[in-house]
């Protein structure tokens, strides 16, 4: 069993034991992970490049743990398999940003 369906299915079990379920439709699920990504860039906010490098691990692991939750969460809801899609999107932006034109540039691909 792969790290990510373990991570899933200990969600679904903690979700399902308390019935909240009903609550996780597309909307609510894609609106928390929104919300808890929020909160994660509240830790950097008006920080300079030093200062948000030392912004706490422990503070900086609890909120990324939200943002991952939701995610799977939402990935369970529509029955997606996460490793295939993040390899997908990694194959598509490859195609993108090919390694000759994008390498150590921050440009969007379509300026390239």
């Amino acid at each position: 069993m792969s790290d990510i369906h373990t991570l899933m299915q200990a969600l679904v079990n903690f979700r399902d034991e308390r019935d909240w379920k009903q609550f996780h439709d597309s909307k609510n699920l894609a609106i928390a992970l929104s919300i808890e990504a929020a909160e994660l860039n509240e830790l950097f906010l008006w920080k300079d490049a030093v200062s948000a490098e030392e912004v706490s691990i422990s503070r900086i692991k609890e909120e990324l743990a939200d943002v991952f939750a939701y995610a799977l969460l939402l990935a369970e809801k529509h029955q997606l398999n996460v490793s295939e899609i993040v390899l997908d999107k990694i194959q598509r932006n490859a195609e993108k940003y090919p390694v000759e034109k994008s390498k150590g540039s921050a440009q969007k691909y379509t300026e390239l």
